[in-house]
């Protein structure tokens, strides 16, 4: 082994060499923070670590002998905003369905809505939500992941359940269904005031949408199940605008379209 040290007034620096392992290690302890760097000849790892005042960053590269040279960021998750993804996904599952309870198409063909529930309103913002929670939003893992498993469960009902349900009074069990994500979608609909404008209008007119649908499956009304499904579209508008505010201004690096924040952004929140 051999080590070397020198150390000055305002930090001190090791490196060690193990010969027999191929380990070599090297350390920075300042007066802001410590510095450490690590590389392992026989696994090809090597970890950089430097926690300083502001907060600690950490970078792992795993690769066949090779060192990785740029330094780590902090604060960064490595995940890009899966908000857009998950509301356009959204928005075109719910405008398709929409469109026959709006009955502007025969019911005859709303089976055209399950292969968008089961992949792309389905899966798609199901992994919409995943990845919300590796970013640390409440908000929006709780909604994607909600709304992806609605999907799913809602192709799942229209395919398997609904058929064997006695025709009497399968709307009873619908409405049952509805209600459920009725009382979901009124208080997301309050959390989602501390958010922007325009996720705050996708809930509430989903939040209405669902109501309506509601009343319609319990009472058997055909003119409320329409007017439930007009709101679905105007739902599926608003959250269509939403994921091109999100994707525009990323992509743009400015605001190009206005979101409308509703509440000053928290400077570390495991929300937004």
């Amino acid at each position: 082994m051999n080590e070397r040290s020198d150390e000055g007034a305002s930090a001190m620096r090791e490196q060690r060499d193990v010969g027999g392992s191929g380990r070599s290690e090297q350390r920075d302890v300042g007066g802001s923070g410590r510095s450490e760097q690590r590389d392992v000849g026989g696994s090809g790892r090597s970890e950089q670590r430097d926690v300083g005042g502001s907060g600690r960053s950490e970078r792992n590269d795993v690769t066949t002998g090779r060192q990785s040279a740029a330094e780590a960021e902090p604060n960064v998750t490595g995940v890009a905003d899966p908000a857009p993804l998950g509301l356009a996904a959204f928005a075109m599952t719910t405008m398709v369905l929409s469109v026959f309870n709006a009955g502007l198409l025969d019911k005859k063909l709303e089976a055209v809505v399950l292969p968008l529930a089961l992949f792309y309103g389905g899966t798609a913002q199901l992994l919409a939500g995943m990845w919300e929670f590796r970013n640390r939003n409440v908000f929006g893992a709780t909604a994607f992941t909600s709304f992806g498993a609605f999907w799913l469960s809602f192709a799942a009902y229209v395919k398997f359940i609904e058929p064997g349900l006695p025709e009497a009074t399968a709307h009873s069990a619908t409405a049952l269904y509805l209600l459920g994500w009725t009382i979901f979608t009124t208080y997301m609909l309050i959390a989602s005031l501390r958010v922007n404008g325009a996720v705050a209008l996708v809930f509430a007119l989903l939040a209405v949408t669902f109501l309506l649908l509601t009343i319609a499956d319990f009472g058997s009304m055909t003119g409320i199940g329409k007017a439930g499904g007009y709101f679905g579209l105007a739902t599926a508008a608003a959250a269509w605008y939403a994921s091109f505010a999100g994707v525009t201004n990323a992509t743009w690096g400015k605001v190009v379209l206005p979101v409308v924040p509703l509440a000053p952004k928290p400077e570390e929140h495991n929300a937004r």
